[in-house]
Formats: C-alpha cells, sequence, structure tokens
C-alpha cells in the first residue's frame, strides 16, 4: 500500500523514481479506507533528506500510511528554505489538538549540549508529553531518544571519548517480542554520535526493555509501556551515503573524524560504500506499523481518550 504525502512534495518524484508506491492527496480522497497517521517531528537541518530517509523506511508496509511533518516553532532552521517549512511544515500549535496512531521523533545535531541548553527543549518537553495521550506509539531516534530517556526516566547522557561513527554489530535480544520479528542474531546498523546513554543503566531501569544491543556501540533498540514509547538509538533510517556525506563533510571542515567503522570496501573512502542494513530498517518500521501502531490503535482515534488501554 502507498504512503501519502502532499501533492507537490519535493520528494515525492524521487520516491516515484526508486518504485516506491507514493498516493498524492488527489488519488487518496478516492479511498474508502482509514489509513494510518503518522507524523514526523523533523529536528535534522537537512530535512529534506530525512523526509525521504523515513518516507522510504515507511513504503514497506500493506497498510496505507498518511504522514504529517511538523517542525519546531521556537527554532529557526538554517538549512531548509522558509517556503518549505511553511508549505510542507505544521507547528505544534497547528496540530496538538489532533491525534495519531504513530509518531517519529528525528534526532538532532545538538548532543554535545545540555539539554536544557538546548532553545526548542521547553516545546519538545511539552511533544513528548502531549504524546503520551495523544499517540498510540512512539519512535524516538538518536538523539531525541537520549531526550527521552532523560524526560521519562531520568536517564543522563554521557560524552563519548569519541564518536561512535559507522556500522556497528548488535546482537538480538528478547526475540519473541515482535518489534524484533524477522531480525537476524547479529545485524549491522548506522551510529553517528558523540554521546551515549550507558548500557548497564538502561538495563537497570525497569521500566525498559533492550530488545538489541551492541558490545561496541552499547543500546540500539529497547521500549516502554508495551511499545508506546520505542528508543532506537542508530540511525537505520540513513540511506548508502549519509555517513559518506558525514565524513567527508567534516573532513573538509578539518574536524577531527575517524573514518566510519564497517563502511567502506577495504576501509577505501574512494569505494562506493555498502548497503547492509536496508533489510533490517525496512523490519523495524514494517513491524512497528504492524504490531505497535495498526494493531493497536483505535479505529476511532477521536472515540478512544485514553490511548493506554488500547496497549494493555
Amino acid at each position: 500500500m502507498p504512503i501519502k504525502i502532499q501533492n507537490d512534495l519535493p520528494v515525492k518524484e524521487i520516491l516515484e523514481r526508486e518504485n516506491i508506491f507514493v498516493m498524492d492527496e488527489n488519488r487518496a480522497i478516492h479511498q474508502d479506507m482509514r489509513p494510518i497517521q503518522i507524523l514526523i517531528l523533523n529536528l535534522m537541518p537537512l530535512k529534506e533528506d530525512t523526509e525521504l530517509q523515513l518516507l522510504r523506511s515507511l513504503s514497506n508496509s500493506p497498510l496505507q500510511v498518511d504522514v504529517t511533518f511538523m517542525a519546531v516553532a521556537s527554532h529557526e532552521s538554517k538549512n531548509t528554505s522558509v517556503s518549505h517549512l511553511n508549505k510542507f511544515y505544521q507547528t505544534f500549535t497547528d496540530l496538538k489538538e489532533k491525534r495519531f496512531d504513530g509518531m517519529i521523533i528525528t534526532g538532532a545535531p545538538v548532543e554535545q549540549m545540555e539539554f536544557e541548553e538546548v532553545d526548542y527543549w521547553q516545546e519538545l518537553v511539552e511533544i513528548m508529553d502531549w504524546t503520551e495521550e495523544h499517540v498510540t506509539s512512539t519512535i524516538f531516534l538518536c538523539w531525541a531518544a537520549q531526550a527521552s530517556l532523560y524526560h521519562f526516566y531520568g536517564l543522563e547522557k554521557k560524552p563519548l571519548d569519541h564518536k561512535m561513527f559507522g556500522l556497528f554489530w548488535h546482537r538480538v535480544l528478547n526475540r519473541k517480542i515482535p518489534i524484533v520479528r524477522g531480525f537476524d542474531d547479529m545485524f549491522l546498523c548506522p551510529h553517528s554520535r558523540h554521546t551515549e546513554v550507558p548500557l548497564d543503566a538502561i538495563h537497570a531501569c525497569k521500566e525498559l526493555t533492550v530488545m538489541a544491543e551492541s558490545e561496541e556501540a552499547g543500546l540500539f533498540l529497547a521500549m516502554s509501556e508495551n511499545g508506546r514509547k520505542i528508543f532506537v538509538m542508530g540511525h537505520p533510517e540513513y540511506d548508502r551515503v549519509t555517513l559518506d556525506g558525514e565524513y567527508k563533510r567534516d573532513l573538509g571542515k578539518g574536524l577531527p573524524i575517524d573514518m566510519p567503522k564497517n563502511y567502506y570496501v577495504n576501509d577505501d573512502p574512494n569505494q562506493p560504500p555498502l548497503l547492509m542494513w536496508r533489510a533490517t530498517a525496512n523490519n523495524l518500521y514494517t513491524n512497528w506499523l504492524n504490531y505497535y501502531v495498526y494493531q493497536t490503535t483505535p479505529y476511532d482515534l477521536y472515540g478512544t481518550p485514553d490511548f493506554s488501554d488500547a496497549l494493555k
């Protein structure tokens, strides 16, 4: 089934070239079904790149997915045009009276700042609290995972002595839990961060269940409240060349950066990187949409005031 997006979203043409079934608003109004309503709070600076990556990830489900993009109002984006934001994004003020089946909150390049120093921190706290009554299941990605673990459970992030950068091996735990259904015992996935929430602190938090972790990179996947909150510390949505772009960008700026691990053929950055995590990413998002959104969400979003009842 298709992803429904606005008629003239720029990444629509790219998705169609990749044979991803995209339905625009004109066609969607003729479909006699209730699509799954997914809200994406995009905190990344290059918003169109992240739009494309997440829409690809959501495209492999048999469900019809209706995507709404949100941006924070308390931060001025320097890398995405005002016209693009005005046309394709809404703010929390626009959306806070609505309900959604699922939500994704992306990472952000602010991890080396204290949470309270981030200019949109209070707005993000309000949004995270709002999800508890207005969203069936929320995925928190990378920095958003750290922010939500701090906000909801008081878990502090710690600086790393070097950037966790590249593809890292993870092992699956708690295989019977549906979010990791179909995962291989060991899998590669990207990380790109300067901080972490220590794995022992996460294991010690009785509200959290760890589903996948890495000896080198720490947490990859955890959940709480039977999947109402899902924390992904890596970047499964990254495309083939995202790490390559980050690496060459930092080199060009003269910043200290190691070559991304397990990424280039023969560790040669002149060789095209291998794409070795897409099946895992597709599995993760498909499982989330099926087991934690579609199977648990009420048909009438506005007739069910307490989402927690749907997940008992």
